[in-house]
């Protein structure tokens, strides 16, 4: 795996303390976490960090494909590291936002084009319902 520096150089962006932080906290995550969350994480580690910076920094990832953004219904927006599309399920109870790892549901754009008269520029696929823990409760 291209260790980060390198991916972010290669996407011509300057590679500083806090974009390879925000970068590997999202590759190592499966949480979807939203800008306050992944602020909130690093912010032991890099006190220096704003939150603006975390914004700015998303948006400059979401901008050259590092990052996929998903609007899951929340005022904030949450980020994903795993830009290829796969679909995400989301609960209504508390808000865990999961991939939902079906093959019948991946590349479900490919799958419908043939039989739609339309240019996809993008697919979000979200299912939102209770996860099994809430369901427990």
């Amino acid at each position: 795996m291209k260790e980060t520096a390198q991916i972010l150089r290669e996407k011509g962006l300057k590679v500083t303390p806090q974009r390879i932080a925000v970068y590997n906290m999202l590759c190592n995550t499966t949480e979807h976490p939203n800008a306050e969350m992944i602020y909130k994480s690093l912010e032991p580690t890099n006190p220096t960090m704003s939150l603006a910076t975390v914004y700015k920094t998303l948006d400059f990832f979401k901008q050259l494909g590092l990052v996929q953004e998903l609007n899951v219904g929340e005022p904030s927006s949450r980020y994903d590291a795993v830009v290829q599309c796969h679909p995400h399920t989301v609960c209504k109870v508390c808000g865990r936002v999961d991939d939902l790892h079906m093959e019948a549901l991946i590349d479900v754009t490919k799958k419908l084009v043939p039989d739609l008269d339309f240019d996809v520029e993008m697919e979000q696929l979200i299912l939102y319902g209770t996860c099994g823990e809430c369901r427990k409760k």
